[in-house]
């Protein structure tokens, strides 16, 4: 019994120390990638014997993916991953996946120092991207980087190996991110310099439309694109490039400059035909008169076409005689047809500046036909200001009454007052001045001027007066069979101190009274009691008095009046 076992005690210890061996010869250790030998495939996995007599199981699915073809058959080499030499049932756990991506690091690793491009296969979809198989590793590729132009559907590009350039590696977390984008926009940096180096400007070439913006076309020159602007479309003005090309079309181009740094390219297809603009002052004259039709109405004014390609701009300050501040479009519609005049044209800047109210007669010239000065007119009054009326009158033209013109002798402060807006109003027409576009009118020339009418007034006559108003300062007095008014101040109302006073008179009464100051030029009147009363004092004094007399001034001055009550009887 003992010899028994200690003969299979010993069986076991030559086992180890061969087993030993064997494992010390071939090197298997856990954790490393070693050479095995398919002997043996079961429904869906591959039996693989990894040497010292150590056989391992993998899935078949490992050893296909994305991008790798070819069926694996008994006596195929592999390499696999080595996780535990022996587990409960006494095999190897191993892994051709783990293999492959401990392989593939270090060449990823290699390729991403040395700034190379690597291949992979996209196959699936995650948040934010896709993954990417680098022939075991999986990296990410995020939606930004698979193409230059947005993709929508990436279905094309799945299963298919590509190349990618590393742009970030991290093995500790294990993370790989890819860039198809930089590829392709290396390869057509490569592309773009090769077919730019061919062109040259002012070269005629045929290109496709590739697609239509709100700028311009992109138009493809056969692998490069050039832009072909709006404005470069043709002579005449193009609202929408939709207008002159379409997407697929076959369309000669000039090239008119090319930026070799960032290699844009600007195409034209104007430049292909006749200038209209060559000869252009010869042909609208300044001062001519011709129709076009409006094509764009903007905040500053309207453009007409006056043949294909050229335009000429209607000034807002051009549009109206009378309209002022209001937007063109009041005024003109687009499309519409317009008779317009030449005001000037600029062959180098390319610019025609166009009239349109020089067509129509000159309303205040119309005026001052039908309306010369000393007529009169009537209109409504349009607006008050500090320093008059403004009148509408026929022509949809204004006329202003100047506050000196609304009274003969009232101040035009406190005439205005009176009026209001929309009331109709008659006045003279006094001046129209066509360049200023101004009209004068009068209101008060339409009574006829006092001092113009008074006669011979002169200084020291005596006139009767009659009380218009009563005031504390004085009396406001018209001057009896003339419409001149005028002021007495109150120390003009008596000789006397006790009978300055103005409420002596009421509103009505008359009174002589003796002409102080008669001015017709500066228009200016100004009558006085007192005066008058000295001076009777004066002529009494001549006739009835000496100074020997020994007679009173009380005396004298009752004798002058008895005789003056004689006279008048």
């Amino acid at each position: 019994m003992s010899a028994g076992l200690n003969a299979s005690s010993a069986a076991r210890e030559d086992f180890a120390a061969l087993l030993e061996e064997s494992f010390l010869q071939h090197e298997i250790t856990e954790g490393s990638v070693v050479k095995g030998t398919v002997v043996g495939i079961e429904k869906d996995v591959a039996v693989i014997d990894i040497g010292a007599k150590t056989e391992g199981r993998v899935p078949l699915k490992e050893f296909t993916g994305p991008g790798r073809e070819g069926e694996l058959k008994v006596g195929d080499e592999v390499e696999v991953y080595v996780d535990r030499i022996e587990n409960a049932l006494g095999e190897a756990v191993i892994s051709r996946d783990k293999a492959r991506r401990e392989e593939s690091w270090v060449k990823l690793e290699k390729a991403f120092e040395a700034n190379e491009r690597v291949t992979g296969t996209i196959f699936n979809q995650v948040k934010g991207g896709y993954t990417v198989d680098l022939d075991g590793a999986v990296a990410f590729l995020p939606r930004s980087q698979v193409d230059i132009r947005p993709v929508r559907d990436v279905t094309p590009l799945l299963g298919t190996p590509q190349p990618f350039q590393i742009l970030k590696m991290d093995r500790r977390r294990g993370n790989i991110v890819v860039s198809r984008r930089t590829v392709l926009e290396e390869s057509r940096a490569e592309q773009r310099s090769e077919l730019v180096a061919n062109l040259e400007e002012g070269q005629v070439i045929d290109g496709v439309v590739k697609n239509i913006t709100e700028y311009g076309a992109f138009v493809d020159l056969g692998g490069i694109d050039g832009l072909l602007h709006v404005t470069d479309m043709a002579w005449r003005r193009v609202n929408h490039p939709s207008e002159v090309v379409t997407i697929g079309q076959t369309v000669k181009v000039k090239i008119i400059k090319i930026n070799h740094e960032t290699h844009r390219i600007s195409l034209g297809i104007k430049q292909l035909l006749a200038d209209p603009w060559e000869g252009i002052a010869a042909r609208y004259p300044e001062g001519a008169k011709l129709k076009g039709r409006v094509t764009n109405i903007t905040d500053y004014g309207a453009f007409v076409e006056l043949e294909p390609g050229i335009e000429g701009l209607i000034h807002v300050s051009e549009m109206s005689w009378t309209k002022k501040n209001v937007h063109p479009g009041k005024i003109v519609s687009t499309s519409q047809e317009v008779e317009v005049q030449i005001l000037e044209v600029d062959s180098v800047k390319r610019r025609i500046s166009l009239g349109l109210k020089q067509t129509l007669q000159n309303p205040w010239e119309a005026f001052a036909e039908k309306h010369p000065v000393g007529s009169e007119v009537e209109g409504e009054v349009k607006n008050k200001t500090e320093f008059g009326l403004f009148i509408g009158l026929e022509g949809d033209v204004d006329g202003m009454v100047h506050l000196s013109d609304l009274d003969w002798n009232r101040p035009g402060e406190q005439v205005i007052e009176e009026f209001k807006k929309g009331d109709m109003v008659r006045a003279q027409v006094l001046d129209v001045d066509v360049e200023k576009e101004r009209i004068s009118l009068g209101v008060k020339q339409l009574g006829g001027d006092p001092f113009a009418e008074a006669g011979e007034i002169k200084k020291g006559q005596v006139v009767t007066c009659e009380v218009v108003e009563v005031k504390d300062s004085g009396l406001e007095v018209k001057l009896v069979d003339t419409d001149m008014q005028t002021f007495i101040r109150r120390a003009e109302l008596a000789r006397d101190r006790g009978d300055q006073r103005p409420e002596r008179f009421a509103a009505g009464e008359k009174f002589d009274a003796r002409v102080i100051q008669f001015d017709r030029k500066a228009r200016r009147v100004q009558v006085s009691i007192k005066a008058l009363e000295v001076a009777e004092e004066k002529e009494a004094m001549a006739q009835f008095g000496s100074a020997d007399s020994g007679a009173s001034l009380g005396d004298i001055l009752g004798a002058a009046f008895n005789k003056k009550k004689g006279d008048d009887e």
